[in-house]
């Protein structure tokens, strides 16, 4: 039997703890103080006689039981959430919600083709997109507040308990905006003499971009600006003289529109596997069935393989 003394709010704040690695950004998403979930957490490890996590100058980390509780404990706040779920979807007339995340470079060029496909093979469901970085978008698919997440892949520590299916490969490019300064010599160790667009810590892309910087003897740029944001990079670059590295998908329709250029920059080393993400313990759903489908079918109109 459950021990009545754990509350929901313990179990909230031990996942979202684990999830930022840190009691002070923990307690700014939960709208709390940092002693209140100090407290909070404390009283946990108390009434399971054990240490969840272990703190730290560089923030938190999971002891082997807390490994073992977050698993069970991730899957208790998703559980629920998918019941607050059911619940508003029943006010919507019973219609089936599929709520999808999807990455930068997948919203951008990728996914309105394959809402269009979806409507045709579901027209009964409602799709909820949301977009962000991976390391935000991955989580919430852990909790359960998502059904599926469409993106790259991620460093190893953050795929734990996520299962991926591979549908094409991208890499990154280098953009600018047309009649930049570094046209005339597009080398890539210039890049550093102008402001940089650079990805920010948790995206998929930033160790690959750093592994090609580093191939290439060029450290970090000192003026950088960390997003992974196409809203902002689309309009930011385009009236400045910033250079963005960004994933090909993000910037695809610009590119062909001629409204940013890509630097003549071997990007191979950047090349990486996109695909869907999913929980490997839930069960498929026909409306999932459906999206898978409609993926396939975008990528074929598309001429993706």
């Amino acid at each position: 039997m459950i021990d009545r003394r754990i509350k929901f709010r313990h179990v909230q704040c031990f996942v979202e703890i684990a999830r930022v690695r840190s009691l002070k950004r923990a307690a700014d998403r939960l709208c709390l103080t940092q002693p209140a979930i100090s407290k909070t957490l404390k009283e946990l490890e108390d009434i399971l006689g054990t240490e969840l996590l272990t703190r730290s100058r560089a923030g938190v980390a999971l002891t082997r039981q807390g490994e073992i509780f977050l698993h069970f404990a991730e899957m208790s706040v998703g559980a629920l959430q998918q019941g607050i779920d059911g619940v508003s979807q029943s006010g919507e007339g019973g219609r089936q919600v599929l709520n999808v995340g999807s990455l930068p470079s997948v919203a951008a060029w990728l996914m309105p083709v394959v809402v269009q496909e979806f409507a045709t093979l579901a027209p009964d469901v409602v799709l909820r997109i949301i977009d962000g970085p991976h390391a935000y978008l991955v989580d919430r698919l852990r909790q359960g507040a998502l059904d599926l997440v469409i993106g790259r892949l991620g460093a190893p520590e953050t795929m734990a308990r996520v299962s991926f299916t591979q549908l094409y490969n991208e890499h990154v490019e280098f953009v600018v905006r047309p009649g930049h300064p570094i046209l005339e010599d597009p080398r890539l160790e210039r890049i550093v003499a102008w402001p940089v667009v650079y990805p920010s810590p948790g995206s998929a892309i930033l160790p690959l971009v750093q592994r090609l910087l580093i191939a290439h003897g060029v450290g970090e740029p000192e003026r950088r600006l960390e997003t992974v944001s196409g809203a902002f990079g689309r309009v930011y670059v385009r009236k400045s003289d910033a250079v963005w590295i960004i994933s090909a998908g993000v910037v695809a329709n610009e590119i062909a529109e001629g409204r940013l250029v890509r630097l003549p920059i071997d990007t191979a080393l950047t090349m990486g596997p996109v695909g869907l993400m999913a929980r490997p313990e839930s069960e498929t759903t026909p409306p999932e069935r459906m999206f898978r489908l409609a993926v396939n079918r975008a990528l074929d109109a598309l001429g993706i393989g």
